[in-house]
């Protein structure tokens, strides 16, 4: 084990009881149109969105509605959750961006501190994360707001904002 993989192991023990409850916005799976459908044609169905992630990023709220938990991992938009879906709300035809902009507060950020961490590039299948010099890094616009990089974050310094 490296030592960059036991520091993530052993920071997100510590976080994950708490990881972004504070800032929890709702998310939902990218192939909707409109997102007033989820509480109409979610109401009878068994989560079958939830059960065809591979990700395993889809998670039932207490509404029968789905959301995103991006705590572990990200959306690999894999089409999975929308082929599924007995109900129509989620359609392949209207895939899309997560509906959110991900940002790197730099406050909390290892690496704008001065700590070679580059925990949030390695998940980027995107390569939507350059960093200036050594470190400071920054979110370009390759971005798909997929996720991976929020629950890499030894420092939770990710964050995730509804609306793009």
């Amino acid at each position: 084990m490296e030592r960059r993989e036991l520091f993530g192991f052993l920071s997100s023990s510590v976080q994950k009881a708490g990881k972004h409850d504070a800032k929890r916005v709702v998310l939902r799976p990218p192939y909707y149109e409109d997102e007033d459908a989820f509480a109409t044609g979610c109401r009878t169905c068994d989560g079958a969105c939830a059960a065809l992630c591979q990700e395993q990023i889809i998670v039932i709220g207490a509404d029968k509605t789905p959301r995103l938990d991006f705590t572990d991992r990200g959306c690999t938009y894999c089409d999975a959750c929308a082929e599924g879906c007995p109900e129509d709300v989620l359609s392949v035809d209207r895939r899309r961006l997560i509906d959110a902009v991900v940002v790197i507060d730099q406050a909390r950020c290892l690496s704008w501190q001065g700590v070679m961490c580059f925990s949030c590039k390695e998940p980027c299948m995107d390569d939507a994360i350059d960093f200036k010099a050594m470190f400071m890094p920054e979110i370009n616009d390759k971005c798909t707001s997929c996720g991976f990089c929020i629950g890499r974050c030894p420092a939770d310094a990710i964050d995730i904002v509804k609306g793009v």
